[in-house]
């Protein structure tokens, strides 16, 4: 049984921090951006070093409080707030900003897990190298919670998940110890991960506070082109045939489905669209050559290729920086859009990519069964990632369909299941899918990851109701 992180425990804790350490809670810390979630009030603490994080958790650990980990505060699954329970201490890694150390030699940058994406980003390419993991958010989230989660992100079919980024960890585990795990290295079997194990623990293992992250050389050119395929069954047969003409230099693989575009001409008229008229399926190619390589003429043959074989009936291929950054605005402001509209439903998935077409025209079959949806699919075709999401007819409001919010979701998380499947690509499972990971995850599994729990947080305080 948890307490609460009252006023005595935050007296008892401010005689072990320096005062800039404790912060004014403010509305930002308890919500999270679907509002599905209200997070309960309790003490909020910024620490500023890894020995203050420590103190943070030793002292939660003796007085049995909870602790919250917080970073960018932009994920989706309510990993971020505690809804219910004790009042927990928030602990915030604002403050535990810096690029500690960048050897573009060895391709590793070690930041700290407050570090903005954004900025990791940035500071690679000062440098000449690219880190690639790309978000939406990548303005605001920060490099703990993306490891946190393990996110993913629209590069993962050239770099990986995040959890292929990162090298090694420092972390404070659930009794206050820290693990100084900062290593450089590609190779070392020396017993249990414990750098894969907290990557994607969501904070209910202990609380990432630094790491070191891979690094690549920066492409010598970038290229992206649109071109409309008839089916999502084209669009892999196109995938494959990218990757025959293209090798690596396939950065990203984005299927784009007809409603999405037309929800930003609804919402979003100055996004300029590629198309006069809305296609029914589009896709996102997107290369990053070496030197000596040209994208314009491997796209240029990649669509000439497609376009004999049926596969492509449509395309427009960047003809300039500007114009391949239009092309990503599209496909990167459709969740924008998707907001605008109001989903009704919203779904990461992932499967085998060889189901993917049968999925998608299961999937519309089973859901007319339940209501008259506008259903928006799409994502990251080239890794198997799908947001299958759906919307309101026009004229009609979300709320009417509320009742039918959790059918839908059985509905489409258990054909994804029946595909061998997850219902969590890369949003993780927070506090929204706790009872789906019961549901539909294999039970010695399910029983292991209890052990982990049990073994590393036997008081229960990291992240209470997350995952687990």
């Amino acid at each position: 049984m948890l307490n609460p992180a009252d006023s005595a425990f935050e007296t008892t804790l401010r005689g072990q921090l320096p005062e800039a350490v404790f912060r004014p809670l403010s509305a930002k810390y308890l919500e999270e951006p679907r509002g599905r979630y209200q997070g309960t009030a309790g003490v909020l603490v910024a620490p500023e070093t890894v020995d203050q994080v420590a103190s943070v958790i030793r002292a939660c650990a003796a007085a049995q409080v909870g602790v919250v980990p917080y970073g960018g505060g932009t994920g989706l699954v309510g990993g971020q707030v505690l809804p219910e329970g004790p009042a927990p201490v928030i602990l915030s890694l604002e403050r535990m900003n810096s690029i500690r150390n960048i050897r573009p030699a060895e391709n590793v940058l070690v930041a700290e897990a407050g570090a903005v994406l954004q900025d990791i980003q940035t500071t690679a390419e000062d440098v000449n190298r690219l880190f690639p993991l790309t978000l939406a958010a990548q303005g605001s989230c920060q490099i703990g919670g993306n490891l946190a989660t393990n996110a993913g992100g629209v590069n993962v079919l050239r770099y990986g998940n995040a959890r292929a980024l990162c090298l090694g960890l420092e972390a404070v585990l659930p009794n206050g110890d820290i693990w100084h795990g900062l290593k450089r290295l590609r190779k070392d079997n020396t017993g249990y991960d414990l750098r894969d194990l907290l990557i994607g623990a969501e904070g209910t293992l202990g609380v990432i506070t630094a790491a070191s992250l891979r690094l690549f050389p920066r492409p010598a050119e970038e290229g992206a082109a649109l071109m409309v395929v008839g089916s999502p069954a084209d669009a892999l047969e196109l995938l494959a045939l990218a990757q025959e003409h293209c090798g690596e230099t396939v950065s990203a693989f984005e299927l784009i489905n007809g409603m999405g575009l037309q929800f930003l001409s609804e919402t979003m008229p100055d996004i300029r669209l590629p198309f006069d008229d809305i296609p029914e399926w589009v896709v996102l190619v997107d290369l990053g050559v070496a030197r000596g390589q040209s994208a314009s003429d491997m796209l240029e043959g990649l669509f000439a290729d497609a376009f004999e074989r049926g596969l492509v009936s449509d395309g427009v291929i960047a003809q300039s920086a500007g114009q391949r950054a239009d092309f990503w605005a599209v496909r990167e402001t459709i969740p924008e859009a998707n907001k605008r509209i109001g989903s009704i439903a919203s779904h990461d998935i992932a499967l085998p990519l060889s189901v993917i077409p049968e999925f998608i025209e299961r999937g519309a079959q089973v859901l007319a069964k339940i209501g008259d949806f506008r259903i928006n699919c799409f994502g990251h075709l080239g890794d198997g990632n799908l947001h299958y999401n759906m919307f309101p007819q026009m004229g009609c409001d979300r709320s009417e369909y509320d009742p039918l919010r959790g059918a839908i979701k059985d509905a489409v998380h258990d054909l994804v299941h029946d595909y061998d499947g997850s219902f969590s690509a890369e949003h993780g499972v927070g506090r929204m899918k706790v009872a789906d990971l019961a549901r539909y995850t294999d039970p010695a599994k399910l029983a292991a990851m209890r052990a982990v729990k049990a073994a590393l947080d036997p008081a229960g305080i990291m992240n209470p109701g997350a995952v687990l």
